[in-house]
């Protein structure tokens, strides 16, 4: 049997430095909002001639992103009758432009869709914390899946704040769904261990946690290890093979299952143990 708590300060070390970089990166940077949230129209065309047609209609255009095979346009919020209007002038350019997307949100929808995230993740942690601490008839144990889940979310959520500073990654709904699949994935593996824990444990007094927790761990790693890398090799696929609009989506997907692959193991089990040496 490995003593995998023997190496419980790395742990807490690593997963500190990450969290900590995230919230730096977090309050300087912060997330990057896409149109859900923000208001506004996104379109996504194989060419920047539309740019003439949209400046000729005094629409402002905040940002312009061309990959070479495609170019996504962010503009203020464009009123119906207005994309009826620039509908027509494009389709007047002979074929020449392709629209892939024309998607526009107004403010107060994206405002709506901000405060029902902040609600879900809110419900989700509470309803975590409850069900975890009637099922395992101890509050300790919902107490560590929490910070097991809130060291995934503030990580994934770390990242994305990078990733909009230097790369224009935008956050959206998509994300939100990315954001509640890593809680729900971070949560289900923690499940697993701890019920072997509680299985191993029996009668035996928190004494004997180390010990137990390690067992416990060494039957479930190889289980944990297979079924992450069934949805590592399929998310891969899908960012390399998958197109533009879902590649960040995936990439919130494939980050959030590495680090709840990570935290069941080696957050959420090395948290329960000191809390149950504890009185």
């Amino acid at each position: 049997m490995i003593n995998w708590l023997q190496y419980k300060r790395i742990y807490f070390t690593a997963s500190g430095i990450l969290a900590g970089i995230s919230i730096l990166a977090l309050v300087i940077w912060g997330l990057k909002p896409g149109i859900d949230f923000t208001g506004g129209t996104l379109i996504e065309v194989n060419n920047k001639e539309i740019l003439t047609i949209l400046n000729k209609n005094d629409i402002n255009v905040q940002a312009v992103q061309d990959s070479g095979e495609k170019v996504l346009i962010k503009t203020d919020f464009i009123e119906q009758k207005k994309i009826a209007l620039i509908r027509e002038e494009i389709a007047s350019v002979a074929g020449s432009i392709k629209i892939d997307r024309f998607e526009t949100v107004g403010p107060t929808l994206g405002k709506e869709l901000l405060n029902k995230t902040l609600t879900a993740a809110i419900i989700a942690v509470i309803g975590i914390l409850a069900y975890l601490a009637w099922a395992f008839k101890n509050l300790k144990y919902g107490m560590a899946a929490i910070v097991a889940l809130l060291h995934d979310t503030l990580i994934l959520a770390g990242v994305f704040a990078v990733l909009g500073k230097f790369m224009l990654v935008e956050v959206d709904a998509l994300f939100v769904t990315a954001l509640l699949t890593t809680m729900s994935f971070s949560v289900h593996d923690t499940v697993v261990v701890f019920n072997r824990i509680r299985e191993n444990s029996g009668d035996k007094n928190s004494k004997d946690i180390t010990k137990v927790a390690n067992s416990a761990l060494t039957e479930t790693m190889v289980r944990s290890i297979n079924n992450s890398l069934t949805i590592l090799f399929m998310l891969l696929a899908m960012i390399l093979l998958g197109g533009e609009t879902i590649r960040w989506f995936m990439v919130a997907l494939l980050i959030g299952t590495v680090l709840g692959t990570y935290s069941s193991p080696f957050v959420a089990v090395p948290v329960l143990s000191l809390l149950l040496k504890k009185k």
